[in-house]
């Protein structure tokens, strides 16, 4: 990644690329999940775990434009995003639905604090459209959240 060239949101950037690493990391780990869950609640899972890295890899583009719109630049390789994420790999293609869910769960609570972040940032650099554009990310983060916990019960 290229030095910052606008200290004023230094911290801003950090933040949107720390919230692009972390939804592309749960974009791919809820795809992982979505191809390897078994049991009795494979559809319903399946199902659930794909509407969610869709709606994930849907929020990437506008997460890398906004960097893009403060002047500065993005991730730019599985390595970069690799240093930048809070989500842990999972490679084990055997863990149970249960796991799965729970992890991603987990998962997304990183994520939401991230876009809390985000959040913070953006209003203590006047930035109001990432302010506003957040919103929809924190949302959309409180409901698969929400949707995962439900569905641990």
């Amino acid at each position: 990644m290229a030095e910052l060239g606008n200290n004023s949101k230094a911290g801003l950037v950090t933040a949107l690329n720390g919230a692009l690493a972390d939804t592309m990391a749960l974009y791919i780990k809820s795809k992982n999940f979505h191809w390897h869950v078994a049991g009795p609640r494979f559809r319903d899972l399946h199902l659930l775990f794909d509407e969610q890295a869709g709606q994930l890899i849907a929020t990437v583009d506008a997460i890398g434009e906004r960097v893009r719109k403060n002047g500065e630049y993005t991730l730019t390789s599985i390595g970069s995003i690799a240093g930048e994420t809070k989500i842990a790999d999972q490679d084990d293609v055997t863990i149970t639905a249960d796991a799965m869910v729970a992890e991603l769960r987990d998962d997304n609570r990183k994520l939401h604090d991230r876009l809390g972040k985000v959040k913070e940032e953006a209003e203590s650099v006047g930035d109001n459209a990432t302010s506003g554009i957040v919103d929809d990310w924190i949302d959309q983060c409180e409901e698969r959240i929400w949707f995962l916990n439900q569905t641990s019960k």
